[in-house]
């Protein structure tokens, strides 16, 4: 059985994490989301997500190609991509985060579309070690929590 978990309780267990992940996502608007085409190849699309009150979602336009790809299969990884260091300077690298799991339907609706939280399976976020000659690459599931693994 694959357990999930909603922003909020990602947030009750790690405070720390949660919160470095929601400043990256919060530091650019737009973000990378792959969902599934038909015959199971990714799509790759831009999006914008909000985190707050215990969720992390993101709306769809209606008619939107990826609609059709969540209704068929829900799963979603979502990517906030780092702005480059100055190239003398790696230590100031911000980092990067991605998060995946199944897009949910929320009852929150607009005009111009739909809106999906997401029940995660994973989160992850890649940072600069210290000294900066490593990246850190810090893991979480709700099932086996978090680890980190130091890359050299």
């Amino acid at each position: 059985m694959l357990f999930r978990s909603s922003w909020g309780e990602f947030e009750a267990a790690e405070p720390e994490l949660s919160a470095k992940v929601a400043a990256l996502f919060g530091r650019r608007k737009h973000h990378v989301m792959a969902t599934l085409r038909r015959d199971g190849s990714p799509r790759l699309s831009g999006t914008e997500v909000s985190i707050g009150d215990g969720a992390f979602g993101f709306g769809v336009m209606t008619g939107a190609i990826r609609l059709v790809d969540l209704g068929r299969d829900p799963r979603v990884a979502i990517h906030c991509q780092g702005i480059d260091p100055p190239e003398h300077d790696h230590s100031a690298w911000e980092g990067e985060a991605k998060l995946s799991g199944r897009a949910l339907a929320a009852p929150t609706q607009s005009e111009a579309g739909e809106f999906f939280v997401v029940d995660i399976d994973e989160v992850v976020l890649t940072s600069m070690g210290s000294p900066a000659d490593h990246l850190v690459i810090e893991h979480w599931t709700p099932t086996a929590g978090r680890t980190v693994t130091p890359r050299y």
